[in-house]
């Protein structure tokens, strides 16, 4: 089938959502697609769901639960489609967002395409996320794009070829394995374009993976080595710096979600440690210039730090 496009959702316990996330895949406005629904393992009501649903379109595979990473590469290795899409159990798209992608990626022979998206909370409060916006390029002509574009995998249509010739894999022994994914496909896409429209709804829940934290914070140090090393060359390193240094301090600031504060100040002190030696002079990083006086001067400082992070701590399991 001409252009169709692979949706490859992996699901793990996603009863509550995913009757939206599916709905939203089958009422496309692009019809051709392989819609892969991957259950990682689930033992909630997600099968049932699953089954519910006639579409031809669907190909379902159950595997035992493996992780995510795992999950995205089955998906991965049985997608038939010419463009390959990711989306979360537990968010959607807007109806006509794989036809805009698409048409993206056609007219102007994109390898990558890149959308806006919304924000959504369990509070019913919507926000849009926007992007920075850019012509067509390639990431050796606009670098910037390494630390300007979020590193989730779902906001992204991806020509296959550009995943399949180029072993672009999901890190299988990680957590935060997408961001080293998304890098890989910036920097071997020969033209990577935007739609300029909000197009998926990323779900956010107070007490989900991404908000709360625990041991597997440490292997953010891991996945920045990895994309240190994928983007190695000169001509990327001062938007690499900066991705490093926003990175390190969105997650040693949200040690205060810790659910152990004594794993939280191990990772704060060992982040600070290698912010030291990878980027001595971290303290001047621009990414810095568009925080706040007082919120910038806690995240340069160890010491400033770990007293947020203790107080805040003690208020959030209170």
């Amino acid at each position: 089938m001409k252009n169709k496009i692979s949706i490859i959702v992996p699901i793990y316990n996603a009863e509550q959502y995913l009757r939206k996330c599916i709905d939203s895949l089958i009422k496309q406005t692009k019809l051709e697609l392989e819609i892969i629904l991957v259950n990682d393992g689930s033992t909630d009501a997600t099968e049932k769901i699953i089954k519910e649903y006639k579409d031809e379109r669907i190909r379902y595979f159950k595997n035992k639960n493996q992780g995510i990473g795992k999950t995205r590469n089955f998906g991965i290795s049985k997608a038939t489609g010419e463009y390959i899409m990711f989306v979360d159990s537990d968010d959607s798209l807007v109806p006509n967002a794989c036809e805009l992608l698409l048409e993206k990626a056609i007219k102007d022979n994109c390898d990558l395409v890149i959308c806006d998206f919304y924000k959504e909370y369990d509070t019913g409060e919507i926000k849009e996320e926007k992007l920075i916006s850019f012509d067509d390029t390639k990431l050796k002509e606009k670098p910037e794009l390494i630390s300007k574009i979020n590193l989730s995998p779902w906001n992204k249509l991806y020509k296959a070829s550009l995943i399949q010739d180029n072993n672009i894999i999901f890190i299988e022994d990680l957590k935060y394995e997408d961001a080293p994914f998304v890098i890989k496909a910036l920097k071997m896409a020969n033209r990577i374009g935007k739609v300029n429209e909000c197009l998926n709804y990323y779900y956010i829940r107070n007490n989900s993976e991404t908000t709360v934290r625990d041991k597997k914070c440490f292997d953010i140090l891991e996945i920045i080595k990895i994309i240190r090393k994928e983007l190695s060359e000169k001509e990327y390193l001062e938007e690499l710096n900066k991705l490093t240094v926003r990175i390190i301090t969105n997650y040693t600031i949200q040690q205060r979600n810790q659910k152990d504060i004594r794993i939280g100040l191990k990772f704060i002190e060992e982040a600070f440690t290698y912010l030291e030696e990878e980027i001595p002079d971290y303290k001047n990083n621009k990414y810095y210039d568009g925080r706040g006086l007082i919120r910038r001067t806690i995240e340069k400082n160890k010491n400033l730090t770990t007293i947020y992070c203790k107080i805040s701590n003690k208020k959030y399991h209170s």
